[in-house]
């Protein structure tokens, strides 16, 4: 049976060793359980299929449900994602960093359970200065799906974590507590381009603010 390595950080100050050890961990094809901005998330790398098969079988997800992720910045996810423009490039705009989650259509190198043959996925930048650390580390966006085996709940207590997946994970990035808010708002932005968009999860952004963010741009 696997050990889990915990390592307490600042999250204020995170410890850069720290940092570099959940990105060298997450590079070589791990599971490393890390506080976003609204609970602990578990992350792989998701171009590295057999890290993305571990992720699903450490927490019985039916392969039918894709993986949220998380970057560093925009920057970093138009890198790998292509530029954002029209409704997302809007929204990412005004919400990022932050729990707004856009669906962006999967690069071809990614591996495909992360979008559960959707051909999109939903990514975004948290509001929680650890986990974009990770990210800029790593250098790619990562997972950031729940912490949690799939249908008990999530959370935002490391020690939960440690509880229910302490012989699936091998790094806990413990930064206390996380805020324990509601999850992130899932927007379906359209084609390319569009101004269209589609609420696919509620959350801790109201749709009513997206829409009136959207709205108050004038038309040309």
């Amino acid at each position: 049976m696997r050990t889990l390595r915990r390592v307490f950080v600042d999250p204020g100050a995170p410890q850069r060793d720290a940092i570099e050890e959940a990105a060298k961990w997450i590079l070589e094809g791990e599971i490393v359980a890390l506080p976003t901005d609204t609970l602990y998330g578990l992350a792989v790398d998701p171009f590295n299929a057999e890290a993305v098969a571990r992720l699903f079988a450490a927490k019985g997800r039916p392969e039918d449900r894709g993986i949220p992720l998380i970057a560093a910045d925009r920057a970093q996810i138009e890198r790998h994602f292509g530029p954002l423009t029209g409704a997302a490039a809007l929204l990412a705009e005004r919400f990022w960093p932050g729990p707004l989650t856009l669906l962006l259509p999967a690069p071809r190198a990614m591996a495909p359970g992360v979008s559960a043959g959707t051909g999109k996925v939903g990514i975004r930048v948290p509001d929680e200065r650890c986990a974009r650390a990770i990210c800029a580390a790593v250098g790619r966006p990562i997972t950031a799906t729940s912490a949690n085996i799939s249908g008990a709940p999530a959370t935002a207590n490391p020690s939960d974590v440690e509880e229910a997946l302490g012989d699936r994970v091998l790094f806990l990035f413990d930064a206390g507590p996380t805020r324990g808010s509601a999850p992130s708002t899932i927007v379906d932005t359209g084609a390319h381009g569009s101004t269209d968009t589609t609420l696919v999860r509620a959350g801790a952004i109201a749709w009513d603010d997206i829409q009136r963010c959207l709205h108050s741009v004038p038309k040309a």
